[in-house]
């Protein structure tokens, strides 16, 4: 049984990586193929423990969190503790280890959150803290870290991206109305979320079908965060996409990747290079992409997280692949009537294996969240 302070230990050790997973959020998809992670250095004071180093890992991947936490702690990192929400890095590139940094900087304490999968880490991390003699906590709050970082974690050990299925549902059950382009069915607020997502996605994908009807931009339009839209991906067999359409017209500030068939009009794939557009060699199976394919080809090019945002069939299609990883329904108060277009799912036909992990409102809007067990 633990003593009273052990437990105040580990109610502070919570605390404090609770913090360095929020804060890891912070470059969630700019961090190219490494995972966003944080490290917190805190120091203890007669007043109690104070943060005197924070890091998050830097925009294009390097330089990794604990490096910028130490810099900014300086002097300071010496006997104080290092949070960090996945295990620090143990191999040589042009820059030494992370554990290797940390040892140096004199900490006399490190608590980690998720494990990394990399076999040039897995553990090995941690061997060169305990050689130093540096105090080694695994697995706090492990859980919410894997979540934050589920995309790398994903594309390490199963090698595809992580895939949230983002679906906007009338009270009637219905996603759209046939021939009537897009329909506003939830509030701004729900809206606002959904540019948030974007914010945090490495991309976006539809289907050529949704492109053509919604004519859909795809970017973050949120105040300050436009910087972060990221890629988008459309599922095009035949190089249908249209030239005058947000897509192409926005795709040399904000890249368009097209997957086609090998067999798609040439004609048509080079005018939609010359207006900017970039192209996924696909294969097919039944007339459609071959989807487990696509998302191993995306995988290997660096992409961690793919938002699916519609419509139906696309929707559909990854669900019957088995793809999906996680579910966000907005229930919005409207009701679309006949001519509508149904969800191919909703929060009382969930996938066999999912389990519902929140729930908000957002004024009128219903908002659940849904992950696949395990």
């Amino acid at each position: 049984m633990a003593t009273g302070s052990q437990a105040d230990q580990a109610a502070i050790d919570r605390r404090f990586m609770a913090a360095a997973i929020r804060f890891s959020n912070r470059n969630s998809g700019l961090t190219s193929t490494n995972p966003s992670v944080a490290t917190l250095i805190v120091r203890d004071t007669a007043g109690g423990p104070v943060i005197v180093g924070r890091g998050v890992t830097a925009r294009g991947g390097r330089p990794h969190a604990e490096t910028e936490a130490l810099v900014e702690a300086g002097q300071l990192a010496r006997g104080a503790t290092a949070y960090v929400t996945l295990e620090p890095c143990a191999h040589h590139g042009r820059t030494p280890p992370c554990a290797n940094a940390l040892v140096s900087a004199g900490v006399s304490r490190v608590v980690g959150s998720a494990s990394d999968p990399d076999s040039r880490v897995a553990g090995k991390g941690y061997a060169i803290l305990r050689e130093a003699g540096i105090e080694v906590v695994e697995r706090v709050l492990a859980e919410e870290a894997a979540m934050v970082m589920a995309g790398y974690l994903m594309r390490s050990t199963q090698k595809r991206p992580e895939v949230t299925l983002k679906l906007a549902i009338s009270q009637d059950g219905m996603i759209g109305k046939s021939g009537e382009g897009q329909i506003a069915i939830t509030g701004e607020v729900s809206r606002r979320q959904v540019h948030m997502m974007r914010a945090v996605s490495d991309a976006i994908l539809i289907g050529v079908g949704t492109a053509i009807a919604d004519d859909p931009e795809l970017t973050v339009r949120l105040p300050g965060l436009a910087g972060r839209s990221p890629e988008r991906i459309v599922l095009d067999p035949s190089a249908r996409l249209p030239l005058d359409s947000r897509l192409v017209q926005t795709s040399k500030t904000t890249p368009v990747f097209v997957a086609v068939c090998e067999d798609a009009n040439p004609e048509r794939k080079e005018s939609l290079a010359r207006a900017g557009i970039n192209f996924l060699a696909a294969e097919t199976f039944s007339g459609r992409i071959a989807l487990p394919e696509l998302m191993e080809d995306l995988a290997a090019r660096g992409t961690s997280t793919v938002l699916v945002e519609g419509g139906a069939a696309t929707a559909s299609h990854f669900l019957e692949e088995g793809l999906v990883d996680r579910i966000v329904v907005f229930r919005g108060a409207i009701v679309i009537g006949d001519g509508g277009v149904a969800a191919p799912i909703d929060e009382m036909h969930m996938p066999s294996g999912f389990r519902l992990l929140r729930e908000v409102r957002y004024g009128d809007d219903h908002v659940s969240e849904w992950s696949r067990s395990g």
